[in-house]
């Protein structure tokens, strides 16, 4: 019987209607048995006699690809395929599909979410109580800030979307911007980052990481971030310098953060210590109906390219 490895830990947990149809179809499913991102070892170990990967963010390299000898297929469970080679898999032949639309309400969601959060100070006063304390936070409105979108694809859109209609100005920044889509919605499109991260109250980022492992947020543009500025990252992590956002953190050169992806995951740095700064473990698309779509549409995407 064809084998097919399962990456995503979590993977089958929302429902079990993605595992039915593999079995349904007559595959043998490898679990990841680790509770978190596989390593290029454990891959290989795992998914040595796999015909087919239904993929989370584990490095699917060249060197994986060459230990994997029955491989066709990798179907990722989201939209980032900066952990694949995709160029060596067409190399190779093999099939390299993802779920595009999968994720998208669920981080766009998250991201307002984490921007109420941050505004009103929400995780503090909820501390507060749980310790015994009796202290009301203030906070901030969203009204009258301006929304600051790097990154215009499907997430950014939605983003963008959403805060134009709770009635914020947002302007946005990407490097291949869909005019047809700029010109018909009412966000300003920006022709340089830097000046969107100073023109911006609250930033929002959804962009994939570099290719060369730079950061695309560097010292740079962190420090044109205003001192009453928030800063929202729930794209992926590599994205931006953590160890200046810190710096910047602890000195109150920035009002305050939330971050939900990270370098290296799972996530334990310094970043853990501050009080103005909101930490989520990469649960952006963790929205239990639109996790579960991605999953049978993954499977789905897996099959019929097998």
């Amino acid at each position: 019987m064809n084998k097919i490895l399962t990456s995503p830990s979590s993977f089958g947990k929302i429902g079990s209607e993605p595992l039915d149809i593999l079995s349904k179809n007559k595959y043998t499913v490898i679990n990841n048995p680790y509770g978190r991102r596989l390593t290029e070892e454990e891959v290989i170990d795992l998914g040595f006699d796999c015909v087919g990967i239904v993929a989370g963010v584990e490095p699917l390299t060249k060197r994986v690809m060459d230990a994997l000898p029955k491989l066709k297929c990798i179907s990722r469970v989201g939209i980032g395929m900066d952990n694949v080679d995709l160029v060596y898999a067409k190399q190779k032949g093999i099939e390299v599909v993802n779920t595009p639309d999968g994720p998208t309400r669920a981080v766009a969601e998250l991201t307002v979410a984490l921007t109420f959060s941050l505004l009103r100070k929400i995780p503090e006063a909820d501390a507060n109580m749980k310790n015994g304390i009796w202290k009301k936070e203030t906070g901030n409105f969203l009204h009258g800030k301006t929304i600051g979108i790097i990154g215009l694809g499907r997430i950014g859109k939605m983003v963008s979307e959403m805060f134009i209609n709770l009635g914020n100005k947002v302007i946005g920044y990407d490097v291949d911007v869909d005019s047809s889509w700029a010109e018909n919605s009412k966000i300003s499109i920006q022709k340089n980052l830097k000046e969107l991260i100073r023109g911006s109250d609250i930033l929002t980022v959804h962009i994939p990481p570099n290719r060369d492992n730079s950061f695309a947020i560097g010292k740079d543009e962190l420090n044109l971030i205003k001192e009453t500025g928030f800063l929202i990252n729930a794209s992926r992590g590599g994205v931006m310098d953590e160890d200046f956002l810190f710096d910047l953190l602890s000195k109150n050169k920035i009002r305050g953060a939330a971050i939900d992806v990270f370098s290296e995951e799972p996530y334990y740095g310094h970043l853990t210590a501050l009080k103005n700064v909101i930490l989520t473990p990469h649960l952006g698309s963790y929205a239990a109906e639109g996790k579960l779509k991605m999953e049978i549409d993954a499977v789905n995407n897996l099959l019929n390219n097998l």
